[in-house]
């Protein structure tokens, strides 16, 4: 039995935080300015885990139960990403459709346990956060089904570990089109500029953000671990498509994948200085895109 996938699981949940350090100081430099710490996610995980929790009279178990599933769900879901070339520690065929339902139903408990609150702007969050995940959602399965066809496996461990340098030469405009579209994904799915900006303050124009107003101390934390290892799994799926290294060797496979991960913060927080959030109204075209550049994908490697 390899305990390479499990190791990678571990390293992935100690690592997820610095993606969050490694944007910031991204977005600082291109800012001109010296930024918040590499290591800022730990401290304000540690800040929260030592404060107390308050609740709304208003609520109910539902909001109390909310974050506790949303980091139990994205949890699990990590278990079925491969990392580095090694398998993931729980592989099977089909388990792609099992990560897109604990994604969905991380997403489904944060917004009813914002719901749950009764505010008028956490509802409004929620209610956006529902419409583009919706939109946000075909074009990931749609890019696990072309990988699959790829490989002619059901299981995203041997989807992802078909891929190689060799299969980019011969499948670059599928591979180029699944990679586009899962970074789409990607920023959408984790409230990132085009689509969300997880630094604004202003009520009217928050998604993800509004819809965690009421919650506090460790339960906050366990939102933010959640947003970190949610991050961790659909850029696990972006660098496992566009630098898919196999040398055969678990260290320096592991390395690559790390390093690639870290580079993908770092385009993350490019993407972020070049350019504005876009509207809202304009925030399902780009959604729509993605679907469609993987529904291209599906159809070309299907051909």
């Amino acid at each position: 039995m390899s305990w390479a996938p499990f190791v990678r699981y571990v390293l992935a949940v100690a690592l997820a935080p610095l993606l969050g350090g490694v944007i910031g100081k991204t977005k600082a430099f291109f800012a001109g300015r010296e930024g918040a710490p590499l290591l800022q996610g730990y401290f304000d995980l540690a800040k929260l885990l030592r404060k107390g929790t308050v609740y709304s009279t208003t609520t109910s178990w539902v909001f109390r139960a909310g974050p506790v599933v949303t980091v139990g769900a994205v949890a699990v879901a990590l278990a079925l990403v491969p990392m580095g070339g090694a398998p993931a520690p729980l592989a099977f065929p089909g388990d792609f459709l099992l990560l897109a339902y604990l994604l969905a139903l991380a997403r489904f408990v944060t917004i009813i346990a914002a719901l749950d609150t009764g505010s008028a702007f956490e509802g409004m969050g929620a209610s956006r956060e529902a419409q583009f995940s919706a939109l946000a959602e075909p074009g990931l399965v749609l890019c696990f089904l072309a990988l699959a066809r790829n490989a002619g496996d059901l299981s995203l461990s041997a989807s992802l570990g078909a891929l190689s340098f060799a299969a980019w030469r011969s499948h670059a405009a599928v591979l180029a089109l699944v990679a586009a579209a899962l970074f789409i994904v990607f920023l959408a799915e984790n409230s990132r500029v085009p689509v969300d900006d997880p630094t604004t303050h202003l009520e009217l124009t928050m998604i993800h953000e509004v819809m965690v107003l009421d919650h506090a101390g460790p339960d906050l934390a366990l939102i933010e671990a959640a947003s970190w290892l949610k991050m961790w799994v659909l850029g696990a799926l972006v660098v496992g498509v566009v630098v898919p290294v196999r040398t055969g060797a678990a260290v320096i496979d592991g390395g690559v994948f790390v390093v690639a991960m870290l580079l993908l913060g770092v385009a993350v927080g490019v993407v972020e200085s070049a350019m504005a959030r876009l509207r809202l109204l304009r925030v399902p075209q780009l959604l729509v895109a993605s679907g469609v550049l993987a529904a291209l994908a599906t159809a070309l490697i299907s051909g």
